[in-house]
């Protein structure tokens, strides 16, 4: 039968034509095949053709050391971007290098993972406007590359303006520096690499209004095979460091280049700012420093004014103070005189007078009967007595208020004596006014400089003045000596549990003729003296008072390293 003959033969030629087709379809792996690899002719960095005819760049690099690492067999060949891209569309060409990766490319084109991300920039002429956005473009030309991915960009984008293309992108910028259109729109760092090169010092980056793109290995579509060699390959390098160091030798120096335009100049802004500000800063501490200093030397100044009118006050009221003095003295030593020889004189009379009143020859002195007049006279003599005695005493008081020099008299004296002979002179006055009085004496005084009179004059006035402040004999007076070793002075402390002072009254409570006490005849002049007497020998005299609690006085001198007496 012819059949069975046919079949046989049929099936042989399927057969022999299979077992031909073996070898070569061993042949078309890719790993044993020379891969087509291209690239763009001038688009340095990344790949171009260098001044000796070589091809170089960050993407030949790379493509090599995969081509290494990967065992593959590779031809490199560099050509103007548009017709690399067709040949690539006609499977003329198995990769390409370098190709930005958007949406609508990957209808067409498969891609690797980025090798790099490529930042792009608006360039214009120095001097021109600068866009801030696409509405800043509307009628304006842009001169972009041919089927780059700007040209797809503004395609897809209606943003009003003239589309100029080019073959390669360094045609885009040399025809802006040479005024043919208003932007160029490119890749940054190889615009800034052209720029370098061909020194196109007249125009500059304006605007980045786009988002870094993926740069990366692409194939068409079907031809994914290839891809993921390169991909695989790309994945070695950037894990064993190798990438790094390709990228650190082509594209490292231009991008500080790059920021040197803007993050660079944005360091140097930051910078100065900050440098500005701290200036500022320090110039408003230094003025605030200056008017404090202006404001305390102000009160300083104020203060030594107010010293030296006080002080001129002072010595006029010295001057006015010492002729009163003088002059109330003098009636008053006379009164104090004759009042002796009066008292005396009505005395040696009375025999006298009571005899001839007894006759029964009543008589009238001075209109009042002699019976009452005669046990009035005692009692006037006495009153006008301590009245002259008041009147010495305020003049002495004056006196010593006027004394210019108050060291008329200095020696080695110990505190605690002149405080215990006080409090003797005292101790009648005080049993008047309380009950609760304590004197405390450090048994450790060093001995001071000063004169005993004059020291016992200050204790003296500031134990009256305590006792006198006592609301009754149930609340008490303390009077204390100690030492202030860190100041190295005598300390002599009066505490009063009395009615205290208003704190109104604080300033002025060594003030002559100040005084809260003139319903009860105070003069004002007690504390007044004992603070010139004090200021003469270096001391000091401070009040510390609550209303309704009492007040405490320190006065301090300075310890003196002479022999205790």
């Amino acid at each position: 039968m012819p059949y069975p003959r046919l079949f046989r033969t049929i099936l042989f030629d399927a057969v022999t034509a299979l077992l031909l087709s073996l070898p070569l379809a061993a042949t078309a792996e890719p790993v044993n095949q020379v891969i087509q690899v291209g690239g763009d002719d001038r688009y340095p960095p990344y790949e171009f053709i260098d001044q000796d005819g070589n091809i170089a760049g960050y993407n030949v690099d790379m493509t090599r050391a995969i081509a290494e690492v990967m065992g593959l067999k590779i031809n490199i060949t560099l050509d103007s971007w548009s017709t690399m891209r067709e040949k690539l569309e006609n499977d003329e060409m198995d990769v390409l290098q370098g190709m930005v990766a958007s949406a609508e490319r990957e209808k067409e084109f498969s891609f690797s993972a980025p090798s790099v991300m490529v930042n792009y920039s608006f360039f214009a002429r120095n001097g021109d406007p600068e866009p801030t956005s696409y509405e800043d473009l509307k009628g304006k030309s842009v001169v972009v590359q041919h089927e780059g991915i700007v040209h797809d960009f503004l395609r897809e984008n209606d943003f009003g303006v003239t589309i100029v293309t080019v073959p390669a992108h360094s045609d885009a910028l040399r025809q802006l520096a040479a005024g043919n259109y208003d932007y160029a729109l490119g890749a940054t760092l190889p615009s800034l690499y052209y720029s370098q090169e061909n020194k196109l010092s007249n125009i500059g980056v304006v605007w980045r209004p786009l988002r870094p793109q993926p740069y990366g290995y692409a194939v068409k579509k079907g031809n994914e095979e290839v891809l993921t060699l390169f991909s695989e390959g790309l994945a070695i390098l950037r894990n064993t460091g190798r990438q790094q160091d390709i990228y650190d030798k082509w594209l490292g120096t231009l991008e500080r280049q790059g920021r040197t335009d803007w993050q660079f100049l944005g360091i140097i802004v930051a910078t100065g700012s900050a440098v500005l500000l701290l200036g500022l800063g320090l110039i408003a501490v230094w003025i605030r420093t200056l008017q404090r200093q202006v404001e305390r030397r102000t009160q300083e100044v104020k203060k030594q004014q107010q010293q030296l009118i006080q002080a001129d006050k002072m010595s006029s009221l010295g001057t006015l103070v010492s002729g009163v003095a003088h002059e109330i003295n003098n009636p008053s030593g006379l009164i104090l005189l004759n009042l002796p020889m009066l008292k005396d004189a009505w005395e040696d009379a009375l025999p006298h007078l009571d005899s001839l009143y007894e006759q029964g020859e009543g008589f009238d002195i001075a209109g009042l009967d002699y019976g009452r007049i005669r046990t009035e006279i005692p009692y006037i003599i006495n009153e006008m007595d301590e009245g002259a005695q008041r009147i010495k005493r305020i003049v002495n008081d004056l006196r010593d208020f006027a004394r210019q020099e108050a060291v008329d008299a200095i020696e080695p004296m110990n505190l605690n004596d002149v405080v215990s002979t006080a409090v003797r002179l005292l101790d009648v006055t005080i049993r008047s006014y309380t009950n609760q009085f304590s004197l405390i004496l450090d048994p450790y005084l060093p001995s001071m400089l000063g004169h005993p009179q004059r020291i016992e004059q200050v204790v003296i006035n500031l134990i009256i003045n305590a006792c006198q402040s006592l609301p009754d004999d149930q609340h008490g007076v303390k009077v204390e000596t100690h030492i202030d070793h860190i100041r190295q002075r005598i300390v002599l402390s009066v505490y009063d549990e009395g009615c205290g002072i208003d704190s109104d009254a604080m300033p002025n409570l060594t003030d002559p003729f100040f005084t809260t006490k003139r319903e009860q005849g105070g003069t004002g002049l007690g504390l007044s003296v004992s603070a010139g007497i004090i200021k003469a020998y270096d001391g000091t005299i401070k009040f510390k008072s609550t209303p309704g609690e009492g007040t405490r006085v320190d006065v301090t001198f300075p310890w003196k390293m002479v022999a205790s007496q």
